[in-house]
């Protein structure tokens, strides 16, 4: 192993959208599968100071790590690829960056000088890079730069970049370029022209690619290849094909064979093993040949965009090569959702979950669907919003508290089952009020939930504001509700269940941040088991 940290630097061409999360999460996972400790981070341009107030919408899913980072969704992948827990320190925004820099400014640690964006912004950018590696020994850190190149907010990750491999030399940092070779059906050509100028481009603000990894519909000749090496300055093995594939979790068995790890090591003057993926692919064979499948309705509001879900998505995943079944997720708008209608809309599955959210939308609907999968004994499984929803339906019928409500959504109503917890009541900042990262539970004995962990004591990651309101819990455990998960520290309700009922469980925080291909969370993996008896 190498005394000094590598670097490996991810950058996009000619369009957004090309998976440089996965190439960066597969190529770490090739390295680690040889013994090598790696890690990713990722650099975001836009000038929010992280997403926890960008709209799913927009941005999919907002990631939270275990020391209560709100990052990007592609940190999902990094850890979901490497079973190793990310920080903040693995996500840097532009918004981090100038928040830290005008912050240093007012208080006169420049002396006085001219704040410029150069040298000021790009050593903040390459202190930020190289945090991680004094934090804990990495052998190899890949960092990638979100959006494509040319973008005017990326110009100064590049600049920092172009620095850094002068200050660092080849040796120790490589470039990696990830470009989309388009496929012209009417010419039957696969045209290199889009890549020639993105790494010309990039090559503008100093920066030479090493490798090129290139997305393409179809496979590229050796021709293509020889072409791209001479246009753009690098090896013909340095340019790897990354055709389109069924799941993400082939990429790294395609990289593999594509040789990419093998090049990257080369550059980087490091050894090459024959890297182990022995489980990776037992997973793989398992999630690909399935022997039978079940149906969850996955049931929320932002259904439209997968990527808001993102998370949950992988976890059935990871529950279904478990259990040997396919997961097939059809996503139901709870907007969508009434008394009348919701037996047509979920009674063909054979498991329903109900989806985090904020907001007062698609309410009605969520509570509707919990009510009659509770009375018609279809496994339920609520994470955060959903729990919340659990209450409110058990609540209104059956302790007959009808206007019971959370004070998200009515904040006159007499009965906030769900509410704000005092001390948060005063906070105006959006993101103070939330509870954040990773926090203990301690689990009620003989529980599902106890006996689905196997512990007493479990620490999972949250992102919410409102909780279960402790002046309804008394009164919600004499009737059958289960407080099965509480918070010592703040004798908080983080988990809750029905004893009657083949398999009904809310939860307060997201135990999707956690199921990883090497680990697959234990509630899905029962969720799954559940369903799956339910189907037969």
């Amino acid at each position: 192993m190498s005394s000094q940290t590598k670097y490996i630097f991810v950058t996009g061409g000619v369009s957004s959208s090309l998976g440089k999360g996965i190439i960066a999460a597969s190529l770490a996972k090739l390295l680690q599968a040889q013994g090598y400790k790696a890690t990713i981070q990722k650099l975001d341009p836009y000038i929010n100071v992280d997403p926890g107030t960008l709209n799913p919408y927009e941005h999919g899913e907002c990631y939270v790590t275990n020391d209560g980072a709100e990052t990007d969704l592609d940190l999902g992948h990094y850890e979901r690829f490497l079973n190793v827990p990310t920080s903040q320190a693995n996500n840097i925004t532009t918004g981090r960056i100038y928040q830290s820099v005008i912050g240093k400014e007012r208080k006169g640690e420049y002396l006085g000088k001219t704040v410029q964006v150069i040298p000021h912004i790009t050593d903040e950018i390459k202190q930020n890079i190289k945090f991680l590696a004094s934090e804990n020994k990495y052998d190899i850190i890949i960092t990638e730069i979100g959006g494509t190149v040319g973008d005017i907010e990326s110009l100064p990750y590049i600049e920092a970049l172009r620095q850094l491999r002068w200050e660092m030399g080849e040796e120790n940092l490589i470039v990696i370029h990830l470009t989309l070779i388009p496929y012209l059906s009417a010419a039957r050509e696969l045209k290199t022209k889009p890549t020639q100028h993105s790494v010309k481009t990039l090559m503008e603000s100093g920066v030479q690619a090493d490798i090129l990894v290139c997305r393409t519909e179809h496979e590229l000749s050796q021709g293509i290849r020889e072409k791209l090496a001479r246009f753009c300055n690098v090896n013909s093995d340095c340019v790897i094909q990354s055709v389109d594939v069924n799941t993400i979790y082939d990429v790294p068995n395609y990289m593999f064979r594509e040789g990419l790890d093998k090049v990257v090591l080369k550059k980087l003057k490091l050894d090459y093993n024959e890297p182990d993926l022995k489980s990776w692919n037992i997973f793989l064979d398992r999630y690909k040949n399935p022997k039978g499948s079940v149906k969850i309705g996955l049931i929320g509001k932002y259904i439209e965009l997968q990527d808001s879900y993102k998370s949950i998505l992988e976890s059935f995943i990871h529950a279904g090569a478990v259990n040997e079944v396919g997961v097939e997720v059809f996503p139901v708008h709870s907007e969508h959702i009434n008394r009348e209608n919701v037996e047509e809309k979920l009674g063909s599955f054979d498991g329903i979950l109900v989806a985090p959210g904020f907001g007062e939308r698609g309410v009605e609907g969520k509570i509707e669907s919990i009510k009659y999968v509770r009375n018609n004994k279809i496994p339920f499984f609520g994470i955060c919003y959903g729990m919340q929803m659990a209450v409110i339906e058990y609540s209104r019928n059956i302790l007959k508290l009808t206007d019971a409500n959370s004070t998200e959504v009515n904040p006159h109503t007499k009965n906030p089952v769900i509410d704000l917890m005092e001390n948060q009541k005063n906070i105006t900042n959006k993101g103070g009020t939330m509870r954040l990262g990773a926090w203990q539970c301690n689990l009620v004995k003989k529980t599902l939930c106890h006996s689905v962990y196997g512990s007493d004591k479990i620490k999972e990651r949250h992102r919410h504001r409102y909780e279960l309101n402790n002046k309804y819990l008394e009164q919600l455990e004499k009737n059958g509700l289960i407080a099965s998960g509480i918070n010592k520290e703040t004798n908080l309700v983080e988990a809750i269940e029905l004893k009657d009922h083949p398999w009904f469980v809310g939860v307060q925080y997201h135990p999707e941040y956690q199921s990883t291909v090497s680990s697959p969370h234990p509630l899905f993996v029962s969720f799954i088991k559940a369903a799956k008896n339910n189907n037969k």
